[in-house]
């Protein structure tokens, strides 16, 4: 059995996993769970906080005869946080994609600081953490009433598992309205609303709180002695999982990191130090600053991608029993700029590049394959929109579980010859970056792969897209 063993918990939009790995980086076990769509009581749409949990102790117990664990670190998607009260859970995170009473919106928005100073452009729904805190407080009066605590959300899997309440700044910083990055302090909006006093000390993404609590070792069969670390957002994990290889390193790199989301972020070739530099970023084209696990800012730009592909060719592409025919895909390519088939922004109405857009078909392809490639050729020119937007140039690393779609990659090098495009693991970057936090001397076991352009010449075929879409520029 592996000695001292390290347990990544990695909760993503849509799906949680836990991975197992030994000291050396070697991953030993990888189990994945889809996250269900929850209500609680009040009808209001939750995260799946019980589903998570139940799923987590089988599988750690499982973990428990496989190796000797000695840490447990914890990674997790942004704007989600579940507010505590002596020592248990009483309101439930809220599913980030659930609507803001429209009202509760409108006042929030007079409340909120200036995009120059937190970095956080006004997402729809609840993408504002804060947003879904004043709802919250409008409903239960009292509820941020000391001593309630409000603890992010891999926060409160860290904190589940040892007892100790942390807060830390890469969730912080992720478009909640709550931080001042440059600064590095709660926002003025936080402070104001009461919130602030209800974060529980910062700490560093890979302290360690302490040991696992005696129920879950119990629980679990884990060493009395497993040590559980503050933890992470998830795509601030993907970076750190990047750095990792000789072509990023410490240079001028841009990671974008697919899933859910598509989020790319820059760094650390510009510095953003200062609130001017926050505020030359386009807000109104969904980018935005995160925070790294090292405090620095991070200018970052996003859109839906893995939600937008999904509603137009209808496949659940986190199964991961259904691989694609990638040659039948890419063979599809030159059939669909023949007969100029494309599809126009965007399909997640107030994300993206392009928020205003209503989504559309131009010369909708009726073969299956022809269709999913020109989706993958769609995501592809929103994605170098947003990388554009940002300045992203030199390294582009694609990680996550789009790295593999050619079409998708292949097409991006075509439209940025001047830089290197890159894939690696889709599936283990960010548990892989969370170890890294613990222990940076770890290299990954596989090296990046340069992507080569599509063989068919596409930039007539964007330049038909961009003007197809120009209607689109006037929306914003």
């Amino acid at each position: 059995m592996a000695d001292g063993a390290i347990i990544v918990l990695d909760i993503g939009k849509t799906l949680a996993k836990l991975t197992l790995w030994d000291r050396a980086g070697v991953l030993i076990e990888r189990r994945t769970r889809a996250n269900a769509r929850c209500v609680d009581a009040a009808g209001q749409a939750v995260l799946d906080v019980a589903g998570i949990e139940a799923w987590m102790a089988v599988v750690l117990a499982e973990y428990a005869q496989l190796a000797v664990v000695g840490a447990i670190i914890t990674v997790a998607h942004g704007a989600a946080a579940a507010i505590v009260r002596d020592g248990r859970l009483v309101v439930a995170p809220a599913d980030y994609e659930a609507p803001i009473v429209p009202e509760l919106a409108a006042a929030y928005d007079g409340l909120r600081d200036g995009f120059a100073d937190t970095g956080s452009p006004r997402l729809p729904d609840g993408l504002n953490l804060g947003a879904q805190l004043y709802q919250l407080g409008a409903h239960h009066p009292g509820l941020f009433d000391a001593p309630t605590q409000i603890l992010l959300w891999p926060q409160y899997w860290s904190w589940l598992l040892s007892g100790v309440a942390a807060s830390e700044t890469t969730s912080l910083g992720c478009h909640s309205d709550l931080w001042h990055p440059v600064a590095g302090k709660p926002s003025r909006l936080a402070q104001t609303q009461g919130w602030a006093a209800c974060l529980p000390p910062l700490r560093k993404a890979g302290d360690a709180l302490g040991p696992i609590t005696p129920d879950w070792a119990a629980r679990t069969g884990l060493p009395a002695d497993t040590q559980i670390h503050c933890g992470l957002h998830d795509s601030n994990a993907a970076l750190i999982a990047a750095r990792g290889f000789a072509e990023i390193a410490d240079g001028e790199a841009t990671v974008l990191s697919t899933g859910t989301w598509f989020v790319a972020m820059r760094a650390p070739g510009v510095a953003f130090d200062t609130n001017s530099d926050i505020a030359s970023l386009a807000e109104t084209r969904d980018c935005l600053v995160n925070v790294d696990a090292f405090g620095r800012v991070v200018p970052s730009a996003r859109w839906m991608g893995g939600r937008e592909i999904e509603t137009q060719i209808q496949i659940d592409t986190r199964r991961v029993d259904i691989k694609p025919d990638q040659p039948a895909l890419l063979a599809a390519v030159p059939d669909v700029i023949a007969c100029d088939a494309m599809l126009l922004p965007s399909f997640a109405p107030g994300f993206g590049p392009f928020p205003n857009a209503k989504g559309r078909w131009i010369n909708p392809p009726e073969d299956w394959y022809a269709r999913r490639a020109a989706v993958c050729l769609y995501a592809a020119f929103v994605t170098h929109t947003s990388l554009g937007l940002i300045g992203a140039r030199r390294a582009i690393l694609v990680e996550g579980r789009f790295a593999e779609a050619e079409v998708f990659v292949r097409a991006l090098a075509a439209l940025r010859p001047d830089d290197a495009i890159y894939v690696a693991n889709a599936h283990n970057d960010v548990s892989f970056g969370a170890l890294r936090l613990l222990d940076p001397t770890l290299k990954p076991a596989s090296s990046l792969v340069r992507v080569a352009p599509l063989d068919s010449d596409i930039a007539a075929y964007h330049g038909h897209w961009l003007e197809a879409g120009s209607v689109l520029e006037a929306a914003l």
